[in-house]
């Protein structure tokens, strides 16, 4: 009998189990969508930011060595791999601005990002040539890796400019518009009411909405400067 009990209760231990998980995960709250994005930001930020310090590293390593060897001073063959992977980090960024602030990528990026990718190319496959053709794939990843990553990343960010729509010209969101009110009411009562172009400053308001915001505000048959 108790046997049979035992038997029963370990049978239906996993049908048990089941139950508790599924009950838990009902009760768990729903992921945030923002949260998640933000989390999923920083994850790639992270990612392409340590293959960045390591193909910056082994490059540094593989051009000043190449350097030395070749005829250079120690403070040139220290500054050489720092001008030339600094040039390809400084057009990735302007490129990746341009791409945040919704403009076509500068001519003069794309050049120097294409000269100095070469460069850092060739040098690190020139460092590894000598080991045949293992060493020089070897020694040129890292710079592939970086460019790749860095293209990745700008990429991501024209994407998600061209998936947000830009505001049309001349909108103001309505906080702004309430906002101004709010600050138009508190210089007259205070005696010293906002201009048209102090409110179309502060608040990015056009003039059509500065008349709206004085209406608002009870400001018509106060005198506003226009200065």
């Amino acid at each position: 009998m108790i046997g049979g009990r035992a038997a029963r209760a370990v049978a239906s231990w996993p049908g048990r189990v089941w139950s508790w998980v599924r009950s838990r995960a009902a009760d768990r709250p729903a992921v945030d969508p923002v949260a998640e994005n933000r989390l999923t930001r920083a994850a790639t930020t992270a990612a392409v930011l340590l293959v960045a310090v390591i193909a910056a590293v082994v490059s540094f390593v593989h051009i000043e060595h190449l350097a030395v060897t070749h005829g250079q001073t120690k403070l040139a063959a220290v500054l050489l791999p720092v001008s030339i992977d600094g040039t390809v980090a400084g057009a990735s960024l302007v490129m990746v601005r341009a791409a945040r602030a919704r403009l076509g990528t500068p001519w003069l990026a794309r050049v120097m990002l294409a000269l100095s990718v070469a460069a850092t190319l060739a040098a690190n496959v020139a460092y590894g040539v000598r080991f045949g053709i293992t060493g020089a794939l070897l020694s040129g990843w890292p710079a592939v890796a970086f460019v790749g990553s860095a293209e990745m990343a700008i990429g991501m960010v024209r994407r998600v400019r061209r998936a947000t729509p830009a505001p049309a010209a001349g909108t103001v969101p309505a906080d702004a518009e309430n906002a101004a009110v709010a600050a138009l009411k508190a210089t007259l009562a205070a005696g010293n009411p906002l201009s048209s172009n102090q409110l179309m400053e502060r608040f990015r308001l056009t003039r059509t909405q500065v008349t709206k915001v004085r209406q608002l505000a009870g400001a018509n048959g106060h005198a506003v400067l226009v200065t």
